[in-house]
């Protein structure tokens, strides 16, 4: 049995929904379902069933959960064990390149401080990409995008978009205005083309990007 899928199976036991059991390990609600699919699969027995609307554990699912948080009890001690003495704990970071230059840093500098020897892989991707590879297994935490009425996760900051143009660029409100976005899965992109639309202003997409690096450039370059 996968010891992941175990965990995220005490997080069903202790909350009581796909739902809220995603919202505390800090997955997508698809991931989880998948997850348990993937577990009854490998004991070959239905875990839940339903009960009016809500999901319950099959009596082998509560024969299960008795095991569970042993198991995991277990493995964690011997991966404590077998860890001890033999280098740095390594863990691997997805961030957003937007927040490589503020959320990221703070993050590292409270990792370091909470353990002594440290691994840091760090990757720099979109945030649904960084989600995807979550959920894979493929990235320990990351820092990403979320709407302001979601429950994903753990709320970091609240950040409000903003317009930036080069001081060298002068809007003239007769032709299209040229704009350069993060790529069209970021909930920026869609807040800034509604912004646009809602204000009936004509726009021109010169780029999907990303990179801040890369739009801080185009924008330097009054493009």
């Amino acid at each position: 049995m996968d010891i992941d899928a175990l965990r995220t199976f005490c997080a069903f036991v202790d909350t009581g929904s796909f739902t809220r059991a995603a919202a505390q390990i800090c997955r997508t609600q698809s991931a989880v379902s998948m997850q348990m699919k993937k577990l009854e699969q490998d004991l070959a027995s239905p875990l839940f069933e339903k009960q009016g609307r809500q999901l319950v554990l099959t009596h082998q699912g509560h024969q299960l959960a008795s095991y569970a948080k042993q198991l995991i009890a277990l493995h964690d001690e011997a991966f404590k064990q077998l860890k001890a003495g033999t280098g740095n704990l390594r863990v691997r970071i997805g961030c957003p390149d937007d927040y490589a230059h503020s959320l990221l840093p703070e993050l590292v500098d409270a990792l370091h401080q909470q353990f002594n020897a440290l691994d840091l892989q760090i990757s720099c991707a979109p945030s649904t990409e960084l989600r995807a590879k979550l959920d894979q297994g493929m990235l320990d935490l990351v820092i990403a995008t979320r709407s302001p009425d979601s429950e994903e996760g753990y709320l970091l900051q609240s950040s409000q978009g903003v317009w930036v143009k080069s001081p060298a660029f002068e809007i003239n409100n007769s032709t299209p205005l040229p704009i350069a976005l993060f790529q069209r899965d970021c909930k920026f992109h869609q807040a800034s083309i509604e912004g646009l639309l809602k204000a009936e202003r004509r726009f021109n997409i010169i780029a999907c990007c990303g990179s801040a690096g890369a739009l801080h450039g185009l924008i330097k370059q009054g493009l």
